[in-house]
C-alpha cells in the first residue's frame, strides 16, 4: 500500500520553522544552542506533543520523538536530520528531514497504522558547526564518534563551550535518554547540489558520502613596505597563495568529479600598504572515490611545493581533518528507490558532497539518504529553495521508506 501525507499540514510545519530565526532576505540564521535554536526547539517539541509521540532529550541536547510498534523492546527505525541552520542559511537545509518525519508521524496516526517495529523521529544537535566546530556533534555523540567530554569543551567564537550554551536554553538532558538500538536509519535532505534539478529528476537516491580531506597550507614569505621593496625583490606570501589557489582549482579540471574549495585565507598582517609575509588557508578536498581523492591531495602538495620555488616563499602542507567516502546501506537504498517507484517519481542514483548526520549513524546502523531538488543548486544561502512539489515528494518517499523498514 503506498500512502501519501497531508501536503497542507506538511507545509504549514514548513512555514512555522521559517519565522522562527528568520533574516531580512527569507533566510534563517539560527544557530545551534542560541536563543533562536531554542525557541525553534521548543515548538518543535510541542509538535511531537501533538502528534502524541514519546519525547525525550539526551545529554547532547538531541531530541527524539517516540511512536511504539507491535515488537516489544525491539530496534527502532529512525529517521530525521537537524534544525539548526547556518548564520545565513536557508530554510530547508535539515528541517526538511526532521518536519517531513513529523509529518511521517502524524500520517500514520491519521491512518490508525501501527508498525510492526518503532519508530524515532530525531533532531541531531550541532550538525552545522557553524557556531560549534567540528559539525556534526550530536550524532557524533551518540554513535561513539566523539567522547562527550570532548563535545562539552567544543569553544565557541566567544569562548562558551557546548555544554555552558547547552545548560543556558535548558537542553542538557539525560545520557539515559541516548539513541540505543537501531533497525535503520533514513535521512531526507535538500541535494545542496545542481544535479537533480539540471536533470530534472524527482527523486535522489544517496548511494554514499564523498570521501573528504582538508589540507592545511602555511606560506611563509617576507612582510616589507609596499613603496619601498622592488616587484623582483619580493617575498610575497599572499600572491604565492593566489597562484596555489588556483592551481588547486585546476586540478579539478584533470580529476572528473573532484571538487575543490578554499573558503577561508588568513593573511598577515593583512594592512593595505605591507607586502604580506604569511599566509595560511585550507584547501577542502572531496571525491567519491577514496584513491582519486588522495591522488588529488598528492598533485595539490607537489603543486603548492613547486609554486613556493617559483615564488621564493617557503610552504608547509599538511592532512588535516579527513573522513572515507561513506557507503550506504544496498537494502535501505534499495527500499528508498522502491518508495519512489511506487510513487511514479523518477531517479537516480547520487552520491553527497556535503556531510549529513546520516554519515556518523551510517557506523552505527545501515543508513541511506533521500535527495530532492536544490533549485540551481544553491545552499547554505538565503536564496536557497525547493519547490513546494519536491518537499512533498521528498516526505511521500520518506514516509513509504519508513513502512517498508517498519515491517518484521
Amino acid at each position: 500500500m503506498t500512502l501519501k501525507i497531508n501536503e497542507t499540514r506538511f507545509l504549514t510545519y514548513m512555514e512555522k520553522s521559517s519565522s522562527i530565526g528568520a533574516t531580512e532576505n527569507n533566510g534563517l540564521n539560527r544557530l545551534t544552542l542560541t536563543e533562536e535554536d531554542k525557541e525553534m526547539r521548543d515548538t518543535f517539541i510541542q509538535l511531537l506533543k501533538e502528534a502524541n509521540l514519546e519525547v525525550r532529550v539526551d545529554d547532547f541536547g538531541n531530541i527524539y520523538g517516540r511512536r511504539e510498534g507491535k515488537i516489544k523492546d525491539a530496534p527502532v527505525i529512525a529517521f530525521g536530520s537537524h534544525l539548526d541552520t547556518q548564520p545565513c542559511g536557508g530554510r530547508f537545509d535539515g528541517i526538511l528531514g526532521v518536519l517531513a518525519g513529523l509529518e511521517v508521524m502524524q500520517t500514520l496516526n491519521d491512518h490508525g497504522i501501527e508498525t510492526d517495529y518503532p519508530l524515532e523521529l530525531i533532531n541531531f544537535t550541532n550538525e552545522e558547526g557553524a557556531r560549534f566546530n567540528p559539525p556534526l556533534l550530536g550524532a557524533g555523540g551518540v554513535t561513539g564518534i566523539f567522547t562527550k567530554d570532548f563535545i562539552y569543551g567544543v569553544k565557541d567564537s566567544e569562548n562558551i563551550t557546548f555544554e555552558e550554551a547547552l545548560t543556558a536554553i535548558g537542553y542538557k538532558g539525560l545520557e539515559t535518554n541516548r539513541l540505543q538500538d537501531v533497525k535503520s536509519y533514513v535521512e531526507l535532505h535538500i541535494e545542496q547540489g545542481p544535479i537533480l534539478d539540471n536533470e530534472n529528476i524527482d527523486i535522489g537516491v544517496v548511494q554514499g558520502i564523498q570521501g573528504l580531506t582538508r589540507v592545511n597550507v602555511r606560506v611563509e614569505g617576507i612582510t616589507n613596505h609596499a613603496g619601498g621593496a622592488r616587484m623582483e625583490e619580493r617575498k610575497d606570501a599572499l600572491l604565492a597563495a593566489a597562484y596555489m589557489i588556483i592551481a588547486a582549482n585546476k586540478i579539478t579540471k584533470e580529476i572528473e568529479g573532484l571538487r575543490v574549495t578554499v573558503g577561508k585565507i588568513d593573511n598577515f598582517p593583512n594592512v593595505i600598504n605591507v607586502i604580506p609575509g604569511s599566509v595560511e588557508f585550507v584547501i577542502d578536498v572531496r571525491h567519491d572515490r577514496d584513491e582519486m581523492r588522495d591522488k588529488s591531495v598528492e598533485l595539490i602538495k607537489d603543486q603548492m611545493h613547486q609554486l613556493a620555488r617559483e615564488h621564493n616563499v617557503q610552504c608547509e602542507v599538511t592532512r588535516g581533518w579527513e573522513y572515507d567516502m561513506v557507503p550506504f546501506d544496498k537494502n535501505v537504498i534499495q527500499k528508498i528507490g522502491d518508495s519512489a517507484k511506487s510513487l511514479n517519481y523518477s531517479t537516480m542514483g547520487v552520491y553527497s558532497g556535503p556531510g549529513h548526520d546520516a554519515k556518523y549513524m551510517s557506523t552505527y546502523a545501515p543508513t541511506a539518504m533521500i535527495f530532492v531538488k536544490s533549485v540551481n543548486g544553491v545552499s547554505h544561502n538565503e536564496n536557497e529553495l525547493t519547490e513546494n512539489e519536491d518537499l512533498i515528494k521528498g516526505a511521500n518517499v520518506l514516509l513509504n521508506t519508513v513502512l517498508q523498514l517498519a515491517k518484521e
